[in-house]
Protein backbone atom coordinates (compact mmCIF):
# COMPACT_ATOMS: atom_id res chain seq x y z
CA UNK A 1 0.00 0.00 0.00
CA UNK A 2 1.24 3.42 -0.66
CA UNK A 3 0.13 6.87 -2.16
CA UNK A 4 -0.04 8.05 -4.86
CA UNK A 5 3.25 8.24 -6.82
CA UNK A 6 4.65 5.85 -3.58
CA UNK A 7 6.12 3.37 -6.67
CA UNK A 8 3.63 0.49 -6.09
CA UNK A 9 2.79 0.51 -9.87
CA UNK A 10 6.35 0.25 -11.00
CA UNK A 11 7.02 -2.64 -9.24
CA UNK A 12 4.08 -4.50 -10.88
CA UNK A 13 5.82 -3.15 -13.89
CA UNK A 14 9.29 -4.20 -13.00
CA UNK A 15 7.79 -7.70 -12.16
CA UNK A 16 5.75 -8.38 -15.86
CA UNK A 17 9.06 -6.81 -17.27
CA UNK A 18 7.81 -4.33 -18.71
CA UNK A 19 11.13 -2.89 -17.75
CA UNK A 20 14.44 -3.82 -16.56
CA UNK A 21 16.00 -2.81 -13.29
CA UNK A 22 18.72 -1.07 -13.33
CA UNK A 23 20.63 -2.23 -10.66
CA UNK A 24 20.28 -5.38 -8.00
CA UNK A 25 17.54 -8.00 -9.55
CA UNK A 26 14.05 -9.29 -8.48
CA UNK A 27 13.73 -12.85 -7.82
CA UNK A 28 10.71 -14.95 -8.15
CA UNK A 29 10.99 -18.48 -6.74
CA UNK A 30 15.08 -17.80 -6.09
CA UNK A 31 15.18 -17.11 -9.90
CA UNK A 32 16.48 -13.88 -11.61
CA UNK A 33 13.41 -13.00 -13.76
CA UNK A 34 16.08 -10.98 -15.88
CA UNK A 35 17.34 -14.59 -17.23
CA UNK A 36 14.10 -15.92 -17.98
CA UNK A 37 12.33 -15.18 -21.15
CA UNK A 38 9.67 -12.43 -21.01
CA UNK A 39 6.77 -14.51 -22.93
CA UNK A 40 7.65 -17.72 -19.67
CA UNK A 41 7.89 -15.37 -17.67
CA UNK A 42 4.31 -13.73 -18.30
CA UNK A 43 2.71 -17.16 -19.12
CA UNK A 44 2.81 -17.37 -15.66
CA UNK A 45 1.75 -14.13 -14.44
CA UNK A 46 -1.43 -12.98 -14.36
CA UNK A 47 -2.40 -8.90 -14.22
CA UNK A 48 -5.21 -6.76 -13.99
CA UNK A 49 -4.54 -2.98 -14.34
CA UNK A 50 -5.77 -0.39 -12.72
CA UNK A 51 -6.76 1.01 -16.02
CA UNK A 52 -8.09 -2.21 -17.97
CA UNK A 53 -7.75 -2.76 -21.66
CA UNK A 54 -10.59 -4.51 -23.30
CA UNK A 55 -10.67 -5.47 -27.09
CA UNK A 56 -13.51 -4.15 -29.43
CA UNK A 57 -15.36 -7.12 -29.44
CA UNK A 58 -18.21 -9.11 -27.54
CA UNK A 59 -17.43 -10.09 -23.20
CA UNK A 60 -16.92 -13.56 -24.30
CA UNK A 61 -14.03 -13.11 -26.39
CA UNK A 62 -12.53 -10.32 -23.89
CA UNK A 63 -13.14 -12.94 -21.07
CA UNK A 64 -11.43 -15.97 -23.19
CA UNK A 65 -8.01 -13.78 -23.87
CA UNK A 66 -6.99 -15.09 -20.92
CA UNK A 67 -7.26 -18.34 -22.62
CA UNK A 68 -7.70 -18.67 -26.03
CA UNK A 69 -8.52 -22.00 -25.56
CA UNK A 70 -11.17 -22.21 -22.88
CA UNK A 71 -14.54 -23.39 -23.43
CA UNK A 72 -17.77 -21.25 -23.02
CA UNK A 73 -18.57 -23.03 -19.70
CA UNK A 74 -15.44 -22.11 -18.41
CA UNK A 75 -15.68 -18.34 -19.28
CA UNK A 76 -18.77 -18.75 -18.11
CA UNK A 77 -17.43 -19.88 -14.34
CA UNK A 78 -14.04 -17.52 -14.42
CA UNK A 79 -17.12 -14.60 -14.67
CA UNK A 80 -19.31 -16.19 -11.92
CA UNK A 81 -15.80 -16.40 -9.82
CA UNK A 82 -15.23 -12.76 -10.72
CA UNK A 83 -19.29 -11.53 -10.02
CA UNK A 84 -20.23 -10.41 -13.22
CA UNK A 85 -21.80 -13.30 -15.02
CA UNK A 86 -25.31 -12.39 -13.52
CA UNK A 87 -24.67 -8.96 -15.14
CA UNK A 88 -23.45 -10.26 -18.24
CA UNK A 89 -26.49 -11.93 -18.20
CA UNK A 90 -29.09 -9.06 -17.62
CA UNK A 91 -27.04 -7.48 -20.89
CA UNK A 92 -29.45 -8.12 -24.04
CA UNK A 93 -26.83 -10.24 -25.76
CA UNK A 94 -25.51 -11.57 -22.89
CA UNK A 95 -21.99 -12.83 -23.43
CA UNK A 96 -22.37 -12.09 -27.11
CA UNK A 97 -22.45 -8.12 -26.37
CA UNK A 98 -20.15 -5.83 -28.15
CA UNK A 99 -18.02 -3.74 -25.46
CA UNK A 100 -17.23 -1.26 -28.13
CA UNK A 101 -13.91 0.45 -28.71
CA UNK A 102 -12.04 0.46 -25.57
CA UNK A 103 -14.80 -1.46 -23.30
CA UNK A 104 -16.94 1.80 -23.30
CA UNK A 105 -20.03 -0.07 -23.48
CA UNK A 106 -19.42 -0.88 -19.55
CA UNK A 107 -18.41 0.65 -16.41
CA UNK A 108 -15.39 1.06 -14.99
CA UNK A 109 -16.26 -1.48 -12.47
CA UNK A 110 -17.85 -3.95 -14.99
CA UNK A 111 -14.51 -3.38 -17.63
CA UNK A 112 -12.60 -4.76 -14.07
CA UNK A 113 -14.30 -7.61 -13.36
CA UNK A 114 -13.92 -8.52 -16.90
CA UNK A 115 -10.65 -8.25 -16.99
CA UNK A 116 -10.34 -10.16 -13.38
CA UNK A 117 -12.34 -13.31 -15.01
CA UNK A 118 -10.12 -13.13 -17.79
CA UNK A 119 -6.74 -13.40 -15.24
CA UNK A 120 -9.20 -16.35 -13.06
CA UNK A 121 -9.44 -17.87 -16.33
CA UNK A 122 -5.97 -17.77 -17.59
CA UNK A 123 -5.07 -19.77 -13.85
CA UNK A 124 -1.60 -18.24 -13.31
CA UNK A 125 1.22 -19.69 -10.80
CA UNK A 126 1.46 -15.57 -10.13
CA UNK A 127 -1.87 -12.84 -9.64
CA UNK A 128 -0.75 -9.03 -9.75
CA UNK A 129 -3.46 -6.92 -8.91
CA UNK A 130 -2.72 -3.19 -9.59
CA UNK A 131 -5.79 -1.35 -7.91
CA UNK A 132 -7.78 -3.99 -9.73
CA UNK A 133 -10.92 -3.06 -7.62
CA UNK A 134 -10.35 0.72 -7.19
CA UNK A 135 -13.59 1.31 -9.82
CA UNK A 136 -15.66 -1.31 -7.74
CA UNK A 137 -18.13 -0.23 -5.04
CA UNK A 138 -17.79 -1.79 -1.46
CA UNK A 139 -20.09 -4.28 -1.62
CA UNK A 140 -18.96 -5.74 -4.88
CA UNK A 141 -14.80 -5.51 -3.96
CA UNK A 142 -15.86 -7.94 -1.18
CA UNK A 143 -17.84 -10.48 -3.06
CA UNK A 144 -14.89 -10.09 -5.42
CA UNK A 145 -12.13 -10.10 -2.65
CA UNK A 146 -13.72 -13.56 -1.40
CA UNK A 147 -13.34 -14.89 -5.01
CA UNK A 148 -9.69 -13.81 -5.14
CA UNK A 149 -8.87 -15.63 -1.71
CA UNK A 150 -10.07 -18.51 -2.82
CA UNK A 151 -8.85 -18.18 -6.56
CA UNK A 152 -5.21 -17.04 -5.06
CA UNK A 153 -5.21 -20.03 -2.99
CA UNK A 154 -1.36 -22.17 -3.20
CA UNK A 155 -0.96 -18.97 -5.58
CA UNK A 156 1.22 -16.11 -4.99
CA UNK A 157 -1.01 -12.44 -5.02
CA UNK A 158 0.50 -9.33 -4.81
CA UNK A 159 -2.14 -6.70 -4.29
CA UNK A 160 -1.14 -2.65 -5.04
CA UNK A 161 -4.08 -0.68 -3.01
CA UNK A 162 -4.52 2.81 -1.61
CA UNK A 163 -6.88 1.67 0.90
CA UNK A 164 -5.82 -0.93 3.88
CA UNK A 165 -9.12 -2.95 4.15
CA UNK A 166 -8.33 -3.95 0.47
CA UNK A 167 -5.23 -5.97 1.61
CA UNK A 168 -5.86 -6.13 5.33
CA UNK A 169 -6.36 -10.18 4.53
CA UNK A 170 -2.60 -10.13 3.24
CA UNK A 171 0.04 -12.46 4.81
CA UNK A 172 2.36 -9.99 4.21
CA UNK A 173 1.82 -6.08 3.91
CA UNK A 174 4.59 -3.73 2.82
CA UNK A 175 4.08 0.12 2.50
CA UNK A 176 6.25 2.23 0.42
CA UNK A 177 6.67 6.20 0.38
CA UNK A 178 8.35 7.81 -2.33
CA UNK A 179 9.97 4.16 -3.77
CA UNK A 180 11.09 2.57 -0.12
CA UNK A 181 9.92 -0.10 1.62
CA UNK A 182 8.98 1.98 5.43
CA UNK A 183 7.26 -0.41 6.71
CA UNK A 184 6.15 -3.92 6.83
CA UNK A 185 4.03 -6.84 8.78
Amino acid sequence: VGQSGSGKSTIVRLLFRFYDVQAGCILVDDQDISKVKQSSLRSHIGVVPQDTVLFNDNIRENIRYGRISATDQEVEEAALAADIHHRILSLPDGYDTQVGERGLKLSGGEKQRVAIARTILKGPRIILLDEATSALDTQTERNIQASLTRVCANRTSIVVAHRLSTIIAADLILVLHEGQIVERG
